[in-house]
């Protein structure tokens, strides 16, 4: 399944796209040779591989001479900050009555504080300095869920994370301290439950990060982790099984209080390393 199939408004840039180069007539690498990009990047983005960017927006709407229509179309994909994959999640993610979650190796995107979260931004490659501030801003803007006030009141946050994420460096001691300085301030929260796995305790879980979307009725919905792009699973034989799978995670873990103290180990260890 390609990106597009997932995301409607990449879908539809890449539709358009498809049919103007073909109503000129032109081949992919024709049309590259006029907007000074490759070939293959065009069919990347026919196919909804890759998201076009806005400087290739512009320079598609002066090829084809229709001022505005690529950049409106872009402008459509950059009014939604996330990634295609996870597009159709955020809606069910938004109205869960219960989120179960589990992270291998970073903190979940709703737990992250701002400097966290730009400096995994940062590191995707080819990303724009707008593009990093989208994203981060979207990241942000999805944690409300967790102090709605307005019904349905905020979801029950059940997460699981390997004990690595609390070692592991994003940014430097100052962003570290700061990160698990706010993720002990959430585990203490009554709606929230974090728990960790010791990092010596190998299981399942190493294989890949995912998170379950419980609504007012079944299926759960799923998302899942990957290096690309993440999926949106809805399928109930899939989620019965991962949940079942975040129940075998949970008996590796230690208990609320004891994960908590770990945290705050963590925060103080962060913490001392930021002092001269």
């Amino acid at each position: 399944m390609t990106a597009s199939k997932s995301d409607p408004d990449r879908a539809l840039f890449a539709d358009e796209l498809r049919a103007m180069r073909k109503h000129r007539g032109w081949t992919r690498d024709e049309l590259g040779a006029r907007i000074n990009f490759s070939g293959s990047t065009i069919g990347n983005i026919e196919s909804g591989l890759r998201a076009p960017t806005r400087d290739q927006a512009l320079l598609l709407d002066e090829a084809f001479e229709t001022p505005g229509t690529f950049q409106r179309l872009e402008g459509r994909l950059r009014g939604v900050p996330f990634s295609s994959g996870f597009r159709p999640f955020h809606p069910f993610e938004a109205d869960a009555r219960t989120l179960r979650t589990f992270e291998h190796t970073i903190v979940p995107g709703l737990f992250q504080t701002r400097d966290y979260a730009r400096v995994m931004m940062e590191g995707y490659p080819d990303t724009t300095e707008l593009e990093v501030r989208d994203r981060v801003e979207g990241r942000m803007a999805r944690q409300a869920i967790l102090t709605r006030e307005d019904p349905p009141p905020p979801p029950r946050v059940w997460a699981v994370l390997d004990q690595q994420v609390l070692f592991r460096d994003i940014g430097g001691p100052a962003v570290m301290f700061a990160q698990m300085e706010h993720l002990a301030e959430l585990a203490r929260r009554p709606r929230i439950n974090i728990q960790v796995i010791p990092a010596d305790r190998p299981h399942p879980g190493l294989l890949g990060a995912f998170v379950l979307a419980e609504m007012s009725e079944p299926p759960a919905i799923l998302y899942l982790e990957n290096a690309l792009d993440g999926q949106t699973v809805e399928d109930p034989g899939v989620a019965d099984a991962m949940s079942l799978m975040f129940d075998a995670l949970r008996m590796e873990a230690l208990t609320g209080s004891a994960s908590l103290n770990l945290i705050e180990e963590a925060a103080q260890r962060w913490k001392e390393q930021t002092l001269p």
